[in-house]
């Protein structure tokens, strides 16, 4: 069960969200997931600052996954995630950052996969 989470500054319209939820959807297979178990978070006009600057066009992208992330395919998924972001909200590559965090332990249904 992959969960993206996703910090913009701009505001997100519910046509944006889900165009981006759509694209998301897709590139998740990126790192050999499925859309059917993909969790999306917004936080939209969130306030970030980088190198003590306030980024006025910035997203912070989280991409928690079941299992270890391949270092390949994390390079694949932030070239996309990238892409879908400019595309979508206009926020330049170079103010567009994403961690990657994979777990042995993922909770569900009063239990652990």
């Amino acid at each position: 069960m992959p969960f993206i989470d996703s910090k913009v500054t701009t505001a997100l319209t519910t046509e944006k969200q889900e165009s981006i939820k759509s694209k998301l959807g897709q590139a998740i297979g990126i790192l050999g997931k499925s859309e059917n178990y993909l969790m999306i978070g917004f936080e939209d006009q969130y306030e970030l600052y980088m190198g003590g600057q306030k980024l006025e066009q910035g997203a912070f992208i989280s991409v928690r996954v079941l299992g270890q992330v391949d270092a390949d395919a994390s390079d694949r998924m932030t070239a996309e995630i990238c892409r879908i972001y400019q595309e979508e909200l206009g926020i330049p590559g170079q103010n567009i950052y994403v961690a990657y965090f994979g777990t042995s332990n993922w909770g569900w249904n009063g239990s652990n996969f």
